[in-house]
């Protein structure tokens, strides 16, 4: 419970900012909600591929620990 209020706490102001930066950028109310909420509509071509080589990182790492805990596993019985 203490996690999610502390979220919550981080999260409200931070939506807030960024509401608050692209108004005054020049976008209306509409056009600041859905950048706040979908932040891929804002990305750079380059920011996405970054994007997803770290994920494509990210999923190898998991399942080779997956695969390695699996292994341990095996050689324990």
């Amino acid at each position: 419970m203490k996690f999610f209020g502390i979220t919550l706490l981080l999260l409200i102001p931070l939506v807030f900012i960024s509401l608050g930066m692209d108004i005054l950028l020049g976008f209306d109310l509409d056009n600041s909600i859905k950048h706040a909420f979908n932040p891929f509509l804002v990305k750079d071509p380059a920011e996405f591929i970054l994007f997803l080589i770290l994920l494509a990182f990210l999923l190898f790492s998991f399942f080779y620990r997956k695969k390695k805990k699996k292994n341990k596993a095996k050689g324990q019985q």
